[in-house]
């Protein structure tokens, strides 16, 4: 059923970690710390491939024997512009209010990496978010500090509860790691 080979999560993501846990998966985690950037002409749909499979490259040390390293990366596109982790409140604050009332993509990159072979994927996911009024948008920053989310949002939070209307795609991808894919890639292995 699950792969007998042990897995190395190289992200540094809390929620990667629970959702490999609750899915019954056995891993170790290695956080890396690797540049994301990107060309600049890349499509807006390639970068979180790109970047999961960077991070697995970065990584390729930590692969001894016969583990299999796991590395994602998630992006939210709205307009075809990526919004990463924001810098700041005010940047959290101007990227919630942009997604407010609209609807944007999620997709999450995942790389696998083992001594013999390499898969990369993404997944894709459709988010459709109600308007926020702006002491909504200030309470769920003060209250789940988003910082190190995309779009800065998680969709496990308040927000995600309250003003996510529809999801089309995994809910898990949109938390940042298809975990349905990633079983499938890895009975490949």
């Amino acid at each position: 059923m699950f792969p007998s080979r042990p897995l190395i999560l190289a992200s540094k993501s809390p929620r990667r970690s629970q959702l490999l846990r609750e899915a019954g998966f056995d891993f170790s985690v290695h956080g890396l710390d690797v540049d994301e950037s990107f060309p600049p002409e890349m499509p807006v749909e390639e970068v979180a491939e790109y970047l999961a499979r960077r991070k697995a490259l970065a990584g390729r040390h930590l692969i001894k024997n016969n583990e299999i390293l796991l590395s994602a990366d998630s992006v939210v596109i709205l307009d075809g512009v990526i919004y990463n982790k924001p810098e700041d409140y005010d940047d959290a604050f101007r990227m919630i209010r942009l997604l407010s009332g609209a609807q944007h993509t999620v997709i999450t990159g995942v790389c696998l990496l083992g001594a013999e072979q390499e898969r990369s994927f993404s997944d894709r996911s459709e988010v459709y978010f109600e308007s926020l009024t702006d002491d909504e948008i200030d309470y769920y920053i003060r209250i789940c500090k988003p910082f190190d989310k995309a779009g800065a949002y998680g969709v496990q939070e308040w927000i995600g509860l309250c003003k996510i209307r529809r999801i089309e795609g995994s809910y898990a991808n949109v938390m940042g790691l298809p975990v349905h894919r990633v079983y499938a890639e890895l009975q490949q292995f």
